[in-house]
């Protein structure tokens, strides 16, 4: 049977440009380009999104959108943490990750469940690129098998700037939760200094975790202070990496 190809859109440079590479026909289109929502992106995003998914649409590709279940918090249904926090353990180092499959994944795959033919297999394409190769991972389900178009046409995240600079198309953001704990300093300077909403709600998310796995307190930045208080200046010239890259199995951030 056939497969469903279903394009795992999180509105970040590379998987923009696969949809906009389908969009104008220059890669084969999928049947669907799926991003799902944690409700909780960065503003930019959003509008990114809103502006450029009649595009998409308006050249053949169809674009879905599925949530989680809302909650305005980054608690789980069972009232944990989903988001992987710095905790002040013994060892230091992180809690368990469980945002991607629970605020990605799942939902994605409830869709596709309910919207493919019965047991029709479905190929997912996933928007990594040749630099982030080490992000690459097999399906954990047998019915979806994974793609890496980009890879496959050894593109990397600067040759996707460029392949949207040379289509007179814009660069998206890069998508991800504003209060990810794999933010660089950079990043979270960013969002402070831009005086939008993003900071402030994580912030408010930052103290919100904070008592959620006691006796240990849990914060968003690598430095475990109240991200409030964290000195960003420099950081990064200062040799502090950006653990992006380690951030998840190639559903965040695409």
């Amino acid at each position: 049977m056939k497969p469903f190809v279903a394009l795992s859109l999180g509105w970040g440079v590379q998987s923009f440009t696969l949809a906009a590479m389908a969009a104008l026909g220059e890669i084969e289109q999928p049947d669907v380009a799926i991003h799902a929502d944690t409700t909780h992106e960065a503003s930019g995003t959003y509008a990114f999104a809103q502006q450029w998914t009649p595009w998409l649409e308006g050249h053949g590709v169809r674009v879905v959108t599925v949530t989680r279940d809302l909650r305005p918090d980054p608690l789980n249904v069972r009232g944990g943490i989903d988001i992987p926090a710095y905790t002040e353990t013994e060892n230091g180092g992180m809690i368990r990750k469980q945002c991607t499959h629970d605020w990605k994944r799942r939902p994605i795959r409830q869709w596709l469940q309910s919207n493919r033919n019965r047991h029709q297999p479905v190929e997912q394409w996933l928007g990594i690129s040749l630099d982030e190769i080490q992000r690459m991972k097999d399906s954990d389900v047998q019915y979806i098998t994974n793609r890496w178009p980009l890879i496959e046409r050894r593109i990397s995240r600067l040759a996707c700037k460029t392949w949207l600079e040379r289509h007179d198309l814009p660069i998206p953001p890069k998508s991800a939760c504003v209060f990810c704990p794999f933010h660089s300093d950079s990043e979270w300077h960013d969002a402070r200094e831009n005086g939008n909403g993003d900071w402030h709600k994580a912030v408010e998310v930052d103290e919100m975790i904070r008592n959620g796995r006691p006796p240990y307190d849990l914060f968003v930045h690598r430095t475990m202070q109240p991200l409030a208080l964290v000195d960003f200046s420099n950081a990064e010239e200062r040799g502090q990496l950006s653990l992006w890259n380690d951030e998840c199995s190639g559903i965040c951030g695409v």
